[in-house]
């Protein structure tokens, strides 16, 4: 380790234990007038427990029952069931939007034109990206007021409201109960991608955190991939059974929820946020499977105390808006998650059927194409979990986004000359499942949880809450927007894709420090300059 004089702070040039090292200093310091606060929430960055150096070689962080439930459960119940929502629209849109204009005609004698009836439908559509942007906006507020436990519990109060309106509005002959449900499920998905990934950040150890980190948008993909499956025709997504098929995902609600209780608190919401110091004691011990009294439980106690004497209070978005030396980690955040969504992975999905149609396949083909592409970006999605176990964080989006450009590149270039070279055909759907395998190298998973790994605990609900905001807010330009483009462009309008995914290269390549086996207060410090940060440690430089 080195000392640097500029953050106040020893920094590891390497970070192995799964417990913080017993052998670092700290340095505290008081604030003076005017100066950020950021500065004194990091002068701190390992705990000087050197009695303790032993104990981490005989207790190391275990496996336990409570965190692998959370880690499970939450992401069955909570991320499936959002991913399945942004998913089942698709294949019964045609015989939906014909019920809405039967109903409003039974109902309100009122006949809509085809113009009426495409605004009603694209509102029925876009509102669950509305109610995604607010949900992404109060994340941070309830998951300070209410904890991450609780704010997974309001995420599956407001899913059941949408099942149970979803099943309720075709026999009640009710368009408002779908718009309804459609809102509440939004809001669930904003609140979700705002408080899920800092959840698993927060209850697992540094050397099980890149196994949780994932799963949230792990959970987000299989929920398509089922929603594909259950809205097909043949299944639940007939004339008779559209609504069976729109409220299915109730039922993992249900059987996911029933054992409420038993899921674990963040220990550092409980300590940090709140003092109730034994209850975070208690809560650690679970999640870890520590002995009582033992050394480690020891070590990790002290290192929150540490971390709650330095603490400054927990920020809100004005506060982080406002923090110079929180700009570049924002701007990281949000780019990031809203770059996600700009790199055209949802047009991709959202119009697949068309494209594959237009490279050549049949109807029945194509919808099985599309079919194969989802579960193709589920079993790429199952990767994440052993590639960030091993593989840095850099690396992974340098190699994901270099190789997105690529081949949304060749995807447009082939797809505007698909008629003069009938082979293009072929390249066009081995550009699209190309792609969509190497986005979840690290586009598609590593914006979820990045956010968790730059910010502190006082700052990251509300870095975590705006980077939502702009991951919503980007999926319902797209929505809008890439029907539009689409027209005008043809198909050059994958190559803003293409550079999106350019953009966020040489962002990474510049801006984004190694997160991978370090805490956030070793972190912080390397992006607290802004754009003048150097984010890498000599050993890193070749990186």
């Amino acid at each position: 380790m080195k000392y640097d004089p500029q953050y106040t702070i020893y920094q590891h040039t390497a970070h192995k234990s799964p417990i913080r090292n017993a052998t670092s200093k700290c340095e505290m310091e008081k604030p003076k007038d005017g100066e950020s606060l950021q500065k004194h929430s990091l002068t701190f960055s390992e705990a000087p427990l050197m009695a303790h150096e032993n104990s981490k070689q005989e207790e190391r962080p275990q496996w336990s029952w409570s965190l692998n439930w959370a880690a499970i459960g939450s992401s069955l119940g909570a991320a499936v069931p959002v991913g399945y929502c942004t998913g089942v629209m698709n294949s019964p849109a045609e015989l939906m939007r014909s019920w809405c204009n039967e109903t409003l005609i039974a109902s309100y004698d009122l006949n809509l034109s085809d113009v009426g009836l495409e605004i009603l439908w694209s509102a029925i559509v876009s509102i669950f990206l509305v109610g995604g942007a607010i949900g992404s906006v109060v994340g941070a507020t309830m998951a300070n007021r209410f904890g991450r436990r609780g704010c997974f519990y309001i995420c599956g109060l407001l899913l059941t409201l949408g099942a149970i309106s979803f099943y309720a509005c075709r026999p009640l002959h009710s368009v408002e109960l779908l718009l309804l449900g459609r809102m509440m499920v939004g809001l669930a998905g904003g609140l979700l991608t705002s408080f899920m990934p800092m959840w698993h950040s927060e209850i697992s150890a540094l050397s099980q955190r890149s196994t949780l980190a994932p799963l949230c948008p792990m959970g987000l993909t299989l929920g398509v991939v089922i929603a594909q499956i259950c809205s097909l025709r043949s299944v639940l997504g007939g004339p008779e059974s559209w609504h069976f098929g729109l409220a299915f995902y109730g039922l993992l609600v249900v059987v996911c929820y029933a054992p409420f209780r038993w899921y674990p608190e963040s220990p550092k919401w409980l300590f940090i946020v709140l003092g109730r110091k034994e209850e975070a004691r208690r809560q650690l011990q679970l999640l870890r499977g520590y002995t009582a009294g033992s050394a480690a439980l020891k070590a990790e106690m002290e290192e929150m105390e540490l971390e709650a004497a330095s603490e400054v209070k927990t920020s809100g978005l004005v506060q982080v808006l406002r923090d110079p030396q929180l700009r570049l980690p924002l701007i990281l955040v949000c780019a990031f998650l809203g770059g996600q969504q700009l790199s055209g992975i949802n047009a991709i999905f959202y119009y697949s059927v068309s494209i594959f149609r237009k490279a050549g396949l049949s109807n029945q083909a194509s919808e099985w194409a599309n079919l194969g592409a989802g579960s193709l970006n589920l079993f790429a999605s199952m990767l994440g979990p052993v590639l960030l176990e091993r593989v840095n964080r850099r690396p992974l989006m340098l190699f994901s986004t270099f190789l997105c450009t690529v081949f949304l590149l060749l995807f447009a270039i082939m797809l505007y000359f698909i008629e003069s070279y009938s082979w293009f055909g072929i390249g066009c759907i081995g550009c699209i499942f190309l792609y969509i395998f190497f986005f979840q190298f690290g586009l598609g998973p590593m914006p979820f949880f990045i956010g968790a790994e730059l910010f502190e605990l006082a700052f990251r609900p509300a870095a975590m809450s705006l980077g939502s905001l702009t991951y919503w807010l980007c999926n319902f330009i797209i929505g809008m927007a890439f029907p539009t483009l689409q027209n005008l462009w043809g198909a050059f309008v994958f190559l803003p894709f293409s550079v999106t995914c350019l953009l966020i290269f040489c962002l990474t390549k510049r801006y984004l420090p190694e997160t991978r086996g370090r805490d956030p207060s070793e972190v912080a410090p390397l992006v607290a300059s802004g754009f003048k940060s150097k984010v890498m440690l000599p050993k890193q430089a070749a990186i």
